[in-house]
């Protein structure tokens, strides 16, 4: 078996990791920013250091920029796994490119969505990128179990 890197699919998946974790950082940056902008945190000694207040349930708009960034984070990561199964099974460059591009477009615009509340943009975002891990999934399985 080549290395990886070597693999057809590499430079998409290589791409679409990157914007990926772009999307779970600029997330993550969010979170802080909207924790800093309430003044509110869960933690006494950021009550205390930052001068916020301690609370123990986040307000909305904290709580919806975590529910973002935990949703982003548990689609995200199994789409990585079966990228990098896919590119370890010798998957083609072509079928990686929409599997990776879909995926990509789809968590971006429904990280930007969820944010701003807007529907059914979400929902369409969410199930896009879940049927292509699903169909990256079956594709993975087909390559690993297929006869050679």
């Amino acid at each position: 078996m080549n290395s990886i890197s070597n693999s057809p699919g590499f430079l998409p998946f290589a791409l679409a990791a990157v914007v990926l974790c772009i999307n779970l950082l600029w997330l993550w940056a969010h979170s802080g920013s909207a924790r800093n902008t309430a003044k509110a945190t869960p933690n006494a000694e950021d009550a205390a250091l930052f001068g916020g207040t301690l609370a123990d349930i986040d307000p909305p708009p904290i709580a919806r920029v975590l529910r973002a960034h935990a949703n982003a984070q548990a689609s995200i990561y199994p789409f990585l796994v079966l990228g990098a199964l896919y590119l370890a099974a010798e998957g083609g460059r072509l079928p990686a490119l929409i599997y990776c591009s879909v995926f990509c477009a789809a968590r971006v615009i429904h990280s930007f969505a969820y944010l701003a509340g807007r529907q059914p943009w979400r929902t369409i975002a969410f199930v896009t990128g879940f049927a292509a891990t699903g169909v990256l999934m079956v594709h993975v399985l087909w390559l690993l179990l297929a006869p050679k």
